[in-house]
């Protein structure tokens, strides 16, 4: 119930959003706006306000949404009215018009950034967990426990980290664009411990390094494009948590609260590192794990258990599971922003989650990115009821992400869309005429040709990562 709710929601502001941009700039530059409609086909509830020539209303399907103009295109005109017609209008306004409802999207992503910004939220310290190992991140020499407070993109001036979700959208970022990744670690007051050896992380200098992102030509946004780059999570002690009845961890009688502390003869330092070693011990091991001899730490007595981990298939390779989560939760710190910064920071973010969409759609194009990055209306609505049970400040970022996705997708250059118009007016500007009936009818069906390409090929990966 709490994810259709939450879809809903989505849906119907931000297409409310896009389609009162239309309208309240058609009705500045004086057009006459003869209906606004939430959804398409038949009006469930219909209402006019007084005074207003236009009926709003609220259609049984919607996924969309339409303002009808006055126009001398799509049916006669009253010579009385002809002032008040769009096709009539000068085309800057027309321009304004049509571009009004993506800019809409836009403003309401920067607004919804702002307000999460200024509320505050709270999130993993950027913290490093032990990385993958020959990962990226290994190779640079990170080995967990340090700290990122600043980072930037190679020639940029560096900034701060406020928390691991902040360095999560930097290695996205310049894992997709190809650029490469300067970090800036101090300690993090932890004592770092291994097989054979043992440091204090307060001895060690606050040291620059680069992580090379360029190199890896990412296509796809996944958990391989993570593990590649090495850092899948914050710190995290290596406790275990909510057990299954049936797993490997319950058969060997682990519980809630253990506190790992070495497997077999290798000392485990943190939630990811524990991760990774019982994963690891699943490697060619089609038929089964050797029994592990698990030193822990229970309410201050120190136990030894005996656990075999069971092997799972995943993408064709074995990979062991305990049946437990593992890892404590992560160190938390709050991220709040006052009003100008926070402002500037949603505008910042706007820009850049635009400028990543063009240029992913634009690498989906050439080939370079997979396809599998569409995402159609059934990951939406899977994803807007996991970040509504997140709580508000998830959801408003969902709802900032999606507004911008529908922004940038209403200007790119099909003449179904926004963008579409943009280019026919663009062409009179150029020209001093409009686009030919003829041109613009076959042009309207390549695009539309496009655009249910693009929405079947979405609706598959629904299906793929929902059934998969």
């Amino acid at each position: 119930m709490l994810t259709l709710l939450a879809f809903v929601v989505a849906l119907g502001l931000l297409i409310t959003i896009h389609e009162y941009g239309h309208y309240r700039v058609a009705v500045a530059c004086g057009v006459k706006v003869l209906k606004f409609s939430i959804g398409f086909g038949k009006p469930i509830y219909s209402w006019r306000c007084a005074g207003k020539p236009t009926e709003f209303s609220i259609s049984a399907l919607p996924l969309g949404g339409y303002v009808k103009m006055l126009d001398e295109r799509e049916g006669p005109v009253d010579p009385a009215e002809r002032h008040l017609a769009f096709n009539n209008k000068p085309l800057r306004s027309r321009a304004a018009v049509v571009a009004a409802g993506p800019i809409a999207n836009l403003l309401l992503a920067v607004l919804l950034y702002s307000v999460v910004n200024w509320g505050g939220t709270e999130e993993p310290k950027a913290v490093l967990a032990t990385p993958v190992a020959e990962s990226m991140a290994a190779q640079a020499g990170l080995v967990g426990g340090e700290w990122v407070a600043q980072a930037a993109f190679s020639g940029e001036a560096l900034q701060d980290v406020r928390s691991f979700t902040d360095l999560g959208w930097w290695l996205t970022q310049g894992a997709l664009i190809g650029k490469d990744l300067r970090l800036v670690v101090t300690p993090a007051g932890l004592v770092r411990q291994s097989d054979d050896r043992q440091e204090d992380a307060n001895q060690d200098p606050t040291r620059e390094l680069v992580l090379p992102l360029s190199q890896l030509d990412a296509s796809e946004v996944d958990a391989r494009l993570a593990r590649r780059i090495g850092l899948m999570g914050p710190l995290t002690q290596p406790l275990i948590g909510d057990v299954m009845g049936d797993g490997a961890a319950a058969k060997a009688g682990l519980q809630a609260g253990d506190l790992v502390l070495r497997m077999d003869d290798r000392r485990v330092t943190d939630g990811q590192q524990l991760r990774e070693m019982i994963r690891a011990s699943g490697s060619g091991a089609w038929q089964g794990v050797t029994p592990q001899a698990w030193q822990i730490e229970r309410a201050g007595q120190i136990l030894t258990l005996m656990v075999t981990p069971q092997v799972k298939q995943e993408a064709g390779m074995p990979v062991a599971k305990i049946g437990a989560y593992v890892g404590s939760a992560p160190a938390m710190v709050n991220v709040r922003y006052g009003f100008w910064e926070g402002l500037w920071g949603g505008v910042a973010k706007t820009w850049d989650v635009s400028v990543l969409t063009v240029k992913m759609m634009g690498k989906m194009l050439i080939g370079e990115a997979s396809l599998k990055n569409l995402s159609g209306p059934l990951t939406i609505a899977d994803y807007a009821g996991k970040s509504a049970a997140l709580g508000w400040a998830s959801y408003l970022l969902f709802l900032a992400l999606i507004s911008v996705s529908l922004g940038v997708l209403n200007l790119l250059p099909l003449p179904v869309l926004d963008g579409g118009h943009l280019m026919y007016y663009l062409w009179e500007a150029a020209t001093g005429r409009s686009v030919s009936e003829v041109w613009m009818t076959r042009l309207h069906r390549g695009g539309l040709a496009i655009l249910l390409m693009m929405m079947s090929i979405a609706l598959f990966n629904d299906l793929v990562r929902l059934l998969g």
